[in-house]
């Protein structure tokens, strides 16, 4: 049964994002006093009763400004409501009706859905406040106070008598097979994602910052489920001056966590950067499969294909768990060879083995290369066996294993991967000591090895 959607329209800063994070009971909307900050439209299923959910729609501040920026927000506004069998058109009640609503409200009135008029920021004020915005037509203002969450439970009622349709359980955001698309500032990620999903879902302009939000998008492919996240760039600290960006960077940090397989995507004409190499160790500490994805491929000449290629051989040895893949998200060549190795990865990260497989797998590890010695005692692994997925991660036990040198943890990661068919995801790798049974007990010595030890010692003395 499908679940009807309800979409939040209104001006910049009248609490959009926060009445979205306080109905959902989450932070998945960035919120905060800096005007424009919701640009994408955001989703989410809410519980109404113990019956109905819905799905809920952030959208961007519509104006009447005819900049760029503001023009792709009213496109995603305009779809949003057209998807919608409701729209709540929110107000602030502590800056009254203005120009800019009465605008707004006349685009709402030309798609003739249901519509709520909830003024929000009430608390407070007195009715007649309220009362003014009843020259809209829009049907009576339903006070609120999002970030108090006065108003909220008769909301949610009034909207549950609204929809037409419902769903015994609220539906995971995440859908499927979570894929995270992350990059520096403009390097094609969203473009990335529309060509995907063959729509500009998300915005996608020749700046960079177009994304300030992580936008979770499911849709499925082949019979198989999938959510998107378009990130929002992230760059160096020292190069992050805006609160706004420094928020956007904690979603997207949150968003790789959350994915199953991540993106990375780089630009061809640039290379792998001083921050590409960041955001890779910032990926493998997580444990994430990952894809290296090189953009705008179609720009390059053939010598330059070459030596970008030479480059990245050098650049991305430490991962060299992931494959490289050459696209033109603009265009869309090659971007429909990105699901192959995308179900493998996640199929890869979730693998489980026996461990009488793994021992396996280890002898013929040590046949192929034992252990170097350190400080004078060779390590000694005795058996292995499996403790997780996503990445798959293995725990080794034996003696002196603290100190194995760097070069044999990769050679064992990388013969793991190699024998157990792992692709596009790193090895993670723990030890455990085996425990001496006569760690600190004293050795107590019987009457006769006591004689003995005398006798040795005069003898000792005497040469």
């Amino acid at each position: 049964m499908s679940i009807s959607t309800v979409s939040l329209v209104g001006r910049p800063n009248v609490g959009k994002s926060t009445l979205f994070n306080k109905l959902c009971k989450s932070r998945d909307a960035l919120v905060s006093d800096f005007e424009g900050l919701t640009r994408d439209r955001q989703y989410a299923d809410i519980k109404l009763t113990d019956k109905k959910v819905c799905r809920l729609v952030d959208t961007g501040g519509l104006t009447t400004e005819d900049s760029g920026i503001n023009k792709y927000i009213e496109e995603q506004v305009k779809i949003a409501i057209e998807e919608s069998e409701i729209v709540i058109f929110l107000l602030s009640a502590k800056e009254g009706l203005t120009t800019l609503d009465t605008e707004i409200a006349s685009i709402v009135r030309r798609y003739k859905k249901n519509t709520l008029l909830v003024v929000n920021k009430s608390e407070g004020l007195s009715s007649e406040k309220i009362t003014e915005f009843y020259e809209l037509g829009l049907g009576e203002p339903l006070p609120i106070a999002a970030e108090h969450g006065l108003g909220l439970d008769n909301l949610k009622e009034v909207i549950a008598d609204l929809i037409s349709e419902s769903n015994d359980e609220v539906e995971e955001q995440i859908e499927g097979i979570a894929v995270g698309i992350v990059g520096r500032p403009n390097v094609g990620k969203s473009t990335l994602v529309n060509r995907i999903l063959g729509e500009d879902r998300v915005l996608a302009l020749d700046m960079p910052g177009t994304t300030r939000d992580s936008i979770y998008i499911p849709f499925e492919k082949n019979n198989q489920q999938y959510t998107l996240i378009d990130t929002a760039g992230i760059r160096r600290k020292r190069s992050v001056k805006e609160k706004i960006e420094k928020f956007s960077i904690v979603k997207s940090i949150d968003a790789i966590k959350k994915s199953h397989v991540v993106i990375l995507i780089l630009d061809a004409h640039e290379g792998v950067t001083e921050q590409d190499a960041s955001l890779l160790g910032m990926i493998e500490d997580h444990g994430r499969a990952l894809l290296i994805v090189i953009n705008k491929w179609d720009g390059l000449t053939e010598y330059q294909k070459e030596e970008v290629k030479r480059k990245l051989d050098l650049k991305l040895s430490f991962v060299n768990y992931s494959s490289i893949h050459f696209i033109s998200a603009l265009h869309g060549s090659g971007v429909g060879k990105l699901f192959l190795p995308i179900n493998k990865a996640y199929k890869s990260a979730g693998l489980e083995f026996s461990t009488s497989q793994l021992n396996r797998v280890l002898e013929r590890a040590n046949q192929s290369h034992q252990s170097p010695s350190v400080s004078g005692r060779k390590p000694k692994i005795k058996f292995i066996h499996q403790s997780g997925t996503f990445p798959p991660s293995f725990t080794l036990h034996g003696n002196h294993l603290n100190n194995l040198p760097n070069s044999y943890l990769r050679f064992l990661k990388n013969f793991l991967s190699k024998d157990l068919g792992i692709e596009n995801t790193p090895v993670k790798l723990e030890f455990k000591n085996s425990e001496n049974p006569f760690k600190d007990k004293v050795n107590k010595l019987s009457e006769r090895q006591v004689k003995k030890k005398r006798r040795m010692m005069k003898f000792v003395k005497k040469k």
